[in-house]
């Protein structure tokens, strides 16, 4: 009776790993990675950069046709041509966003660019919380374009923001300095972002009743995607004493924590609250449009 007992095992096991690995698989994506090969990112296409906040050519810049920002966002589609990438110029500088996902320092690489071209220019890269305040994780050079933030930040913290600034390694011809066809996090995180609005009553931090419809479906992508960590993310405009609202945007992400918990009496994922007041603003202040923006929660679900 043993051997088929341990057969039954074993088979038991082998198909419980490959529907984990068959799902794994079906929601992460590979990509031409420039340079003829393939890279795998597990959160598949939100796992790139969406935004550009700033970006300064440099000297001598490349031929316009490489000069449009907008060409690093988004998924890589370089296909050997001498468009649809982004040259920095001699010393220049870019600054990303990642909006529907977040950076999570990972065991392993963290994060990918996709320089394109016959060399993998020396380039610096910083992250950042806030756009304000950089962390310098690495240098990409030597053909070599994966970079692990190592013990340069805590494991499980999360970032929004990259800068690539081109080291003056090659400033010849038509396309000088780094050329940047897309940047992915391989350490991603989903992130959803409600408005406060749509949970609070002003200066208030319990939930509205009609609140937890919406929140129903945060509890969706949670069930489906099953992460080992959320990180929310209380934010607040720059309106009223700064201290104030430091306070309140935490209790927002805590009151949000507690319903996620509310829901399942074995709930067992930890929750990480940040209160972060009116610091992060993802748009200005100086319009009640802007200032709505920046009176979110973010919830980040790490795989």
């Amino acid at each position: 009776m043993k051997q088929p007992l341990i057969a039954l095992l074993f088979f038991f096991l082998f198909a419980l790993n490959f529907s984990n690995g068959f799902a794994q698989k079906s929601t992460g994506k590979e990509y031409d990675n420039g340079h003829g090969g393939k890279i795998f990112m597990p959160m598949g296409d939100i796992s790139f950069a969406d935004e550009v906040v700033n970006f300064k050519a440099g000297n001598p810049k490349a031929t316009p046709t490489a000069c449009d920002p907008l060409l690093s966002i988004g998924i890589p589609d370089y296909a050997g041509s001498s468009s649809n990438f982004l040259s920095l110029g001699c010393g220049g500088s870019l600054t990303l966003l990642f909006t529907d996902n977040a950076i999570v320092n990972i065991a392993g690489p963290d994060l990918f660019v996709f320089e394109v071209g016959k060399y993998v220019e020396a380039t610096k890269l910083e992250i950042s919380k806030d756009g304000v305040n950089w962390i310098n994780v690495g240098k990409i050079s030597g053909g070599v374009s994966m970079v692990d933030f190592g013990d340069s930040v805590k494991p499980g913290k999360v970032f929004h923001y990259v800068r690539l600034t081109d080291l003056k390694a090659d400033c010849k011809g038509d396309w000088p300095g780094a050329d940047i066809d897309a940047v992915a996090a391989i350490g991603s995180g989903k992130q959803l972002t409600l408005d406060n609005g749509a949970l609070f009553k002003v200066g208030e931090f319990n939930l509205m009743p009609n609140s937890k419809k919406g929140l129903s479906v945060v509890m969706e992508d949670i069930k489906s995607m099953k992460p080992s960590q959320i990180v929310i993310e209380g934010h607040s405009d720059n309106t009223g004493k700064e201290e104030a609202n430091l306070i309140l945007s935490k209790k927002r992400a805590q009151s949000v924590a507690d319903y996620i918990k509310s829901t399942d009496k074995s709930w067992s994922i930890p929750i990480n609250i940040e209160g972060y007041g009116s610091s992060l603003p993802i748009s200005s202040n100086e319009t009640k449009q802007g200032q709505e923006k920046n009176r979110r929660v973010n919830i980040i679900l790490i795989p």
